[in-house]
This record gives C-alpha cells, structure tokens and sequence, in this order.
C-alpha cells in the first residue's frame, strides 16, 4: 500500500439522505484506516448555487409523485440519445466544476471520493481541462448506474453488483469499474434478529415487515402497507422519514391495526432493518443497500419512476431482490415467504453469499490509497510539434542510436536479453515520459500499459556479408506505428558472440539527443542515474530579449543569402555508416588548437566533404544546421536545442585554416544569440493553427536553407553497464530533412566518439566512402602536442 491520504474531500448532496449515507460510510472507513487524514465534505447541489438544493429536490418529488411520465420520458431519453445525455453532462459539468474551484483550492485534497452524480460531473469537467490531478472516485450509491453517475475522466467507478458493471460499461464504455461491497457504516451488518428487537422495543417472536422508502418517504407506501396488513404478518413498521403528512396518515390507520407501527425519522435505522424479516422498499437506493448489509431479504413494490425501476429490475437480475409491480403483487410474496422459512432461508443465503463475495467495503475505501490517476494528455509544444510537421514519407523525423555492449567473462544468450530488457522495459518505462505517451491530433496520450512485444524485437546474426548493415537500414527506415509509443527497440546479436548490438529509433517530437540518451540510460542501466539532461543556464529576462533581438536580425542576414544550391529531390532510402574516433585524441587535437570539439569535428566535415569531391570547383561552401542548447531548462521529455546555420568552407585549402575559420564562424554564431532567437521563432510558430504551423515548419526546414545537420553532444566519461555488459560505444541516428542529403550524429562516450552517418543516396555520394574521408580529414588535422583542454 502506497502511502494514505492526508486530505480527503467527499462530495455528496441532500437530496434525500442516500448520499450523504454514502458518504458517511466512506468516511468512518477513512478514519479508521487513516487516522491522520483530514476528512471534508462539500454538498455539490449548495456549491451550484444558494437556491439548487431545494429547487432541485421539489422539482425530483414533483416528478416522482405527480409526473412519472416525465421522469421516465427524461431517463430514458440519457440512454437512447448519447447526444442528449452528453449535453447534459458537459452542462452540469461546467456549471458544478466552476463552483468546485474554490473549493478544491482551499482544501487541497489528495483524495476525492463522490457519491453524487452531478459532483461527479464537476469533477470530470474539471480533469478534462488539466485542473485536477489527485486520485478520484465515485461510489454509485444506486444498483442501476445511468449516464449522469459514469464518466470517463474518473479513476474508478464503485458499482454494486457485476450486472451493474455492464450497464456502467454500457453508459460509458471508457470508463474504469469494480464491484464494491454496500457502501454503508460498519452499524448495518448481519445481527441477531431477537437481539435487535429488543433494541427497537419490539416482539421476540412473530413475523416483521420494514417498510421503508428513503428519507423523502414518498411513493406507494400506504398501499405497501395496506398490502402487507392483508396478510398474517405480525407487524408492519413503517419509517416515514421526513414526510409528517405520511406518518399523520398511517398513524390514523393504526388506531384500527396495532400491527402497524407508523414512526417518523429515527436514528437506529441499524437495529430497525436488522430486526425485520423482510424489508420493502421502491427505490433500490441506500435502504436496499442498508437491508443487503444486514441479510435481510429485500422486495421491490412498485418501484419509483426512473432510476427506482432500473434499480429493481437489476437488484431482481442478480437475484438481490424481488420485484413486485403492485400491491396485490406484494401481500403474494408476502404470503410465500412468510409461510415458507426454508424459502426465506434460501433468501437469505443468498445475501449472505453476495456480502462474502463483495467483501468489506472499509478494505475497498483503503484500497483508494493505491489509487493513482492516469497522466494528462498535454498539447504539443511548438518546438516538439515542429517535427511531427516537418515529417513525410519520404523524410520522416526518427532519430534514434546503435548501441554496441561487449561483456567477455560471460555470454548471455538472445532469450536471456530479451528477457531482462522486457523487465525492464515494463518496470521502468510507464515511469519514464518520453515512452508511455503517443502522437494523437496535436496532443501526447498518456499509455497506461506498454506492451513489451509491440516495442522490443531481436534478430540472430549469421555473419552473411552486408545482413548487419541491411537489418540496421530496414530497422532505421521502418514506420513507427501511430497507435503506440513511437519508440522501438531490437537486439541484434552472433550466437555465441560477448557482443551485443541494440537498435534504438525514436520520433523526433519526443526529444533531443540528450533528452533520447538520458532516457535511454534510465531504462536501461544497471544503475540508472537520476540527472535531468544537462541544460545551459537561464537568461535574465532583459538579457534574453536583448540576445534573442541580436540573434533574430543575425538569422535574418544568414538566410538572405543561403549558402544552398540547387534544391535536391529526396528519396526514402536511406544509408548508414558508423565511425569511431579516440575521445581522448579528439579532446587533444581541439585543445591544441583551441577550438571547441564541436568546431573540430566540423571542419573534419567540411574536409572530409573537400576530399570526396576534390574536383568540384562549383560549390564552395556547404551550410550546416547545428543543433545548442537554448538555456530552456531539463526535462525527461521534449526538444530543447534550437539550430544554428554555419557555413563550412570547402573549397582547396588547409586543413588547420580550414578549422580556424569554421571555429570562428560557429563562435559569431553562438554569440549572436541565434539559438535563442531561433528557439524563440520555433516557439512562436507553435502557436499557429496546426496548418499554418506544418506549412511554415516544411517552407523552412528544407535544403532551400541548409545541407546538412550536424549535432555534437557530449555524454558520459564512465559508460554503464546493461545486464552487467559494458556500453562503450554510441552511434547517434540523426533523421534528413526534405533536400538534406546528409545528417551527422557525434557523442563522446568513454574512451569512444562515436560518429554515426546519415544520409539519403538519392542526393549524396556513397556513404561508405564518406566514411573513409572522414577518417582521413581528422588524421589530417594532426595530433600535436597537447596545450590546453578543449570545450
């Protein structure tokens, strides 16, 4: 069990006392499970308004007692017309969750537990709009649940009987249920009849009938009672509640009968239900509930508009109760029950069994202490929706990495991976954001399970030459399905082999690189670590509106001449190289020419690049979209680096000129403010209509503008380990974009820079090739003596 409560809030309303009956039960439960927590109780119908409550309960006696028709006409009407009960629900939901505002902020709950359908309309309204966020639940005091007790956005349903779950499954098919014992004080239970009786000042022996019809004492009781008197009952006790014209009446027709025991409210309503044979109500509310909990045999007569019928029809269903239409109806069961104790017995067993079954409804109010409410869906933001727009067939935004682990003392076997990344995967991934949401009309869905076959696969090498590098291309360039997650995980492996490669592909929207490799650490290390993704540190408010000004004018001069030449058709067709340098060499050769790291690996581009095509004298310079930090803040979750354009020269020259220039290039950049400012364009484009935004995100994110994209990240000096093998390789999978025919993806890990290559074959030249420049231009660059520590 999770930790209780501090602060419950019950929702009920006097409308008659059957939810307040309920909810007193919920609380005597909460106190005796949790003695610490704060109990408080709001009346939904008071909250609407000073005037609802009597409004509303003279407009349900008037329905139930002079238009039953029209009662009828207005529940029927919930069920056959969803239109008309959805209007219904969002109207009384808005009305109530507006007026629950005040209330929710003062009390701050932890807990909220309703027992009345338009509190729970409120509370529904209000988690649809992201404003509540602690665990809620609804004990639906009645055995008919209908559309106005059900909703969608509610944690979970207590309903009454398994019967009662179809029909709330049926008013709301997205709704969460389970079967709760009778939700009334621990006073209602089983108990001596003769013991009871003489708490009530009534006969040892004999036959007794309750007749008992809520608290509003309304419907056919005098003609229950008539019925009942018909018979050879020895007493016929008759609680008329709050209706004083009733009990005046019935108190006229005892002065003929002694067996009728006309009484008005009373409080050991407990002793009065245990003490009777039979209990007669009409509208399946909370003394049927009362009468269930004591054993007691329960019969419908008449049962209420509404509601009242549905109720005794389902209780009948499930075998709780018997349904008599009419008066002459009931004095006949009367009859057969009253003459016959083995057919009383059997009555009651049956009780008896349904309280075994259910349980004890303190142990299910307890139970909400594990209660926790699903996440919210949450609306794109503007820098995460950019990549869902600027994907297309034939460049779709997955980003993703090539993790290669090598543990020599010890082979597991394929089986064995699957088995521990599986456990993984379902302990750690419904923790992790970036995996339990998917792509839905702009928004994240929360997913409450992660099916591990959905997202997991494994494929056994056989060492034929180029099947790694075709099951890598058919892994990187297979869709990522809508309906799930967009992630997906495969193991690639040599039986026998210390070896093990695992492929992991991601949508761009749900992160960066080192948002995708923090989150990949934490589901899979062997001791995960807690740290957010790194984050370059906040700007004042003054300084940020000065920097993202200076860098909104420097990306304005940057794309009045774009450095792109002809635009270029892509294809979907992909192809990949990986490359790895000595970290330890690349941190010399940058700091021994006091340049960056990420300016180094630049210029080995733009060599490399040089050295393909020496011959080309056309094309002089190629421009580069390098992905910074923006100082956005950390999180599991999002993009939160913004593209700067740097021009890499290309032309014949030499090779440590070549690194000055770009170095001071990327330098003017950054200083300028362009990631800033371009985080900033990014942001505001979001705020566009979804149309708008995907027409601006593709018109801009093109080759028109750049021709590659390079992202330099830093990861870890001490790699982990995954099932006690190490990780000491990363290769970054970085996605095209349309007309870019060239990606590069770099992360220092360990002892490894792992480069990985990106390209579309339609418009580069071939990559393996590439990949052996590559090598050449940072051998080029020289490895003198160290002067310094780069950045």
């Amino acid at each position: 069990m999770t930790q209780p409560p501090h602060r419950l809030l019950l929702v009920s309303a006097t409308i008659g006392e059957g939810h307040n009956a309920t909810a007193r039960a919920v609380e005597e439960a909460a106190r005796a499970r949790w003695p610490g927590c704060a109990v408080t109780w709001v009346d939904a119908l008071q909250v609407m308004g000073s005037w609802v409550p009597a409004a509303f309960q003279r407009i349900y006696v008037t329905n139930v007692e002079s238009t039953p028709w029209l009662y009828d006409f207005f529940y029927a009407a919930l069920w056959r017309q969803r239109w008309f009960a959805d209007g219904c629900r969002r109207f009384v939901g808005s009305w109530c969750g507006r007026r629950l505002r005040p209330v929710l902020a003062e009390h701050r709950p932890d807990l909220i537990v309703s027992t009345y359908p338009l509190g729970t309309a409120g509370l529904d309204w209000l988690r649809g709009r992201g404003e509540l966020d602690v665990p809620i639940a609804a004990v639906i005091s009645d055995f008919a649940p209908h559309p106005f007790w059900v909703y969608s956005r509610i944690d979970l349903h207590y309903v009454m009987s398994e019967n009662g779950l179809r029909a709330a499954r049926r008013a709301q098919p997205r709704s969460v249920h389970a079967v709760s014992a009778p939700p009334v004080e621990s006073r209602f239970r089983p108990r001596d009849k003769a013991e009871a009786r003489r708490d009530c000042g009534l006969p040892a022996e004999g036959r007794i009938l309750l007749i008992s019809c809520g608290s509003l004492g309304f419907g056919s009781v005098e003609r229950a009672a008539d019925a009942a008197l018909r018979t050879e009952i020895d007493r016929v006790v008759v609680l008329c509640g709050h209706n004083e014209a009733l009990l005046r009446r019935l108190r006229d027709r005892a002065g003929q009968d002694p067996r009728l025991v006309p009484l008005s409210w009373v409080r050991n309503v407990p002793a009065y239900t245990a003490a009777a044979d039979v209990v007669v109500t009409n509208a399946g509310g909370a003394t049927a509930l009362e009468a269930l909990a004591c054993a007691r045999p329960v019969l419908m007569v008449e049962p209420i508009a509404g509601h009242g019928r549905a109720n005794a029809e389902l209780m009948a269903d499930a075998g709780l109760a018997e349904l008599c239409e009419d008066a002459d109806a009931l004095a006949r069961v009367l009859d057969r029950l009253l003459t016959d104790p083995d057919e009383l017995h059997a009555v009651e067993q049956r009780v008896h069994e349904h309280l075994r079954v259910t349980g004890r409804f303190a142990d299910q109010v307890a139970e909400l202490a594990d209660l926790r409410p699903p996440p919210r869906p949450r609306r794109l933001r503007g820098q995460d929706a950019f990549f869902v727009h600027a994907a297309t067939p034939e460049v779709p935004q997955r980003t993703g990495a090539v993790l290669t682990l090598s543990d020599p003392d010890r082979v597991m076997t394929t089986a064995d991976w699957i088995d521990h990344l599986g456990a993984l995967i379902t302990s750690r991934a419904p923790r992790l954001p970036m995996l339990h949401h998917r792509l839905s009309g702009g928004r994240w869905i929360p997913v409450r399970e992660i099916s591990v076959p959905e997202h997991l696969g494994h494929h056994e090498l056989s060492g034929a030459p180029g099947e790694r590098e075709r099951v890598e291309r058919e892994f990187f360039t297979a869709p990522l399905r809508a309906d799930r997650p967009p992630w997906a995980l495969k193991v690639l492996r040599e039986p026998g082999s210390a070896q093990v490669v695992l492929l992991v592909s991601m949508h761009h929207a749900l992160g960066d690189g080192l948002v995708m490799t923090a989150t990949l650490l934490r589901l899979l290390s062997d001791d995960p670590q807690e740290e957010p993704p790194p984050a370059a540190p906040e700007l004042s408010g003054a300084r940020r509106a000065l920097v993202v000004l200076r860098g909104l004018l420097g990306l304005a001069a940057a794309n009045a001449l774009p450095a792109a030449g002809p635009a270029r058709r892509s294809t979907s067709a992909r192809r990949y190289a990986w490359v790895e340098l000595p970290t330890e060499q690349v941190r010399r050769t940058a700091a021994a020419h006091r340049v960056s790291r990420t300016a180094l690996l630049l210029a080995v581009l733009a060599e490399a690049l040089h050295l393909v095509d020496e011959n080309d004298t056309t094309q002089r310079s190629l421009r580069a979209m390098v992905p910074r930090g923006t100082g956005g803040g950390t999180s599991w979750f999002g993009n939160h680096a913004a593209g700067i354009a740097v021009d890499l020269p290309l032309g014949p020259m030499a090779p440590r000129r070549r690194l000055s220039e770009i170095a001071a290039r990327l330098d003017r950049a950054q200083r300028g403010g362009m990631p800033v400012a371009a985080a900033a364009v990014v942001g505001a484009l979001g705020a566009l209509p979804a149309p708008l935004h995907a027409r601006a995100v593709r018109s801009m994110y093109r080759g028109r503008f750049f021709q590659a994209i390079v992202s330099v990240m830093p990861g870890r000096a001490e790699p982990p380990r995954i099932a006690g093998a190490r990780l000491h390789t990363v290769h970054p999978v970085l996605p095209l974009a349309a007309g870019v025919g060239l990606a590069l993806g770099v992360i220092h890990w360990s002892e490894h820079t792992g480069v990985g290559i990106t390209t579309d074959p339609g418009s580069f030249p071939d990559v393996a090739e590439f990949a052996d420049r590559f090598r050449q231009a940072f051998a080029a660059l020289g490895d003198p003596a160290p002067v310094g520590v780069g950045s």
